[in-house]
């Protein structure tokens, strides 16, 4: 069965296919919600509303919250506490540059946007790329009422020239990024446009006021194959969109006697602490109304568990210092378990082995990553949603290099294995009764 955005029974040609074709489509988390929720009313999952009653029957369903994150999930006919849910969880954000809310800047007789850096980005890739802009706008329209709309320039729109070495001939040994001032999108003459408004007039009707923005610039390079076979998947936002369309995928596979769900939060990247990422109470809500009752939820919470699946560091043949030499994971040899004494990933014993088990069964290949003890670790929403709902937790992901770039690299085999990996875990029948 095909569909435009996400593909039911998909083998891996075709599910490198589709990941690009959902990565071209999604260059902000607007667009990531908008493009899955797309694909799930076409599988029929009905959309629930936050602000409505439920009435929850065996079925499938999803349920978005600010545009930016959502939760799909469907409900076997077994009692939710007697099942438990087969839990997997990404993030639809990417470090990146947005717009301020006042960006318009006129110098040296050139129209620019002022950006603010969202998250922890790699800010010298951005030099020298063809930019556009998506996101949300909020306006007010003609008769006073406020409405929300997401856009995608497609067309390359900007650009941020980097200095020439002739004006800096230390840049190769010695050149670091001004957030504020160094990384400044050149958008046209300043003759253009006399206003923010003018510059987005295609997206406002005639008697509509622009009132404020969520927009991100992103590089109109599109992901692609690469290498010598094809082998590598080179693309914007790979960390964690590439998770997101896995996650999904293997939702659209699960057998429907099975209780599962799909958790994307927005703003992982800048700490989660937000009523849209995983530090807020869309989950916790969730749970709340699904079951009920208090104990039916705690019961329920007590059988379940989360997968968080957020892109690995790939041992870096350049670089193979930086890695723990026991653990370091090499691209497109298998999904990566990530452990961290320090609870920086949610990772133990018995979730590591339940999955490890799944994946011998299945023939799927694994591996694992330990950070450098001497090296800080970064961490995901596995932590956070396992201390915010008391689930128990896995973090894995797709080995990868570049992270936080403009343009990272994974292996094209280690994400079709992630799909097959996280398809097996909705559909294994064991899950009940490992932890009880």
């Amino acid at each position: 069965m095909k569909k435009d955005n996400v593909e039911v029974g998909m083998n891996e040609s075709d599910f490198r296919k589709k990941l690009l074709g959902f990565l071209h489509k999604s260059p902000t988390p607007f667009h990531v919600v908008s493009c899955i929720a797309e694909t799930l009313q076409e599988q029929d999952f009905a959309e629930l509303k936050e602000v409505d009653k439920w009435d929850i029957k065996p079925g499938k369903y999803f349920v978005r919250r600010n545009g930016s994150s959502i939760i799909a999930f469907q409900l076997g006919k077994r009692p939710l506490e007697e099942t438990g849910l087969r839990m997997v969880g990404a993030h639809t954000d990417s470090p990146g540059l947005k717009l301020k809310p006042f960006p318009i800047i006129r110098r040296k007789g050139l129209f620019q946007l002022g950006v603010e850096v969202y998250g922890g980005a790699l800010l010298n890739p951005w030099f020298d790329r063809d930019l556009s802009i998506a996101g949300r706008l909020t306006k007010a329209t003609k008769n006073g009422k406020i409405e929300s709309i997401i856009i995608d320039a497609k067309e390359p729109l900007a650009f941020i020239p980097s200095l020439a070495i002739h004006l800096d001939r230390e840049a190769n040994k010695n050149r670091s990024v001004n957030a504020e001032t160094d990384i400044v999108p050149i958008i046209s003459t300043d003759h253009q446009f006399s206003g923010l408004d003018d510059f987005f007039s295609a997206s406002l009707k005639k008697g509509e006021t622009l009132l404020n923005t969520d927009l991100f610039f992103y590089d109109t390079n599109q992901a692609k194959l690469v290498g010598a076979k094809n082998e590598f998947l080179a693309g914007a936002r790979l960390d964690n969109q590439l998770s997101c369309f896995c996650a999904i995928s293997a939702l659209l596979k699960a057998e429907p006697s099975k209780s599962c769900l799909v958790v994307l939060n927005d703003h992982e990247e800048v700490g989660s602490a937000s009523h849209v990422g995983a530090d807020g109470s869309f989950l916790s809500d969730f749970f709340t109304r699904i079951t009920k009752e208090p104990e039916a939820c705690l019961r329920t919470i007590a059988r379940s568990l989360l997968v968080s699946t957020d892109n690995a560091h790939a041992v870096h043949p350049n670089y193979p210092e930086k890695h723990e030499k026991n653990h370091s994971p090499i691209i497109n040899k298998g999904i990566a378990i990530k452990h961290n004494a320090n609870q920086r990933y949610a990772t133990n014993s018995e979730t590591a082995g339940y999955f490890k088990r799944l994946c011998i069964d299945n023939e799927i290949p694994l591996q694992e990553f330990v950070n450098r003890g001497d090296m800080s670790c970064g961490s995901t929403i596995g932590p956070i949603t396992a201390s915010k709902i008391g689930v128990r937790t896995l973090d894995l992901g797709v080995p990868t290099f570049g992270m936080h770039s403009i343009r990272e690299l994974a292996g094209a085999h280690d994400s079709f294995n992630l799909g097959r990996g996280l398809e097996e875990f909705f559909n294994d029948a064991g899950l009940a009764g490992e932890f009880s």
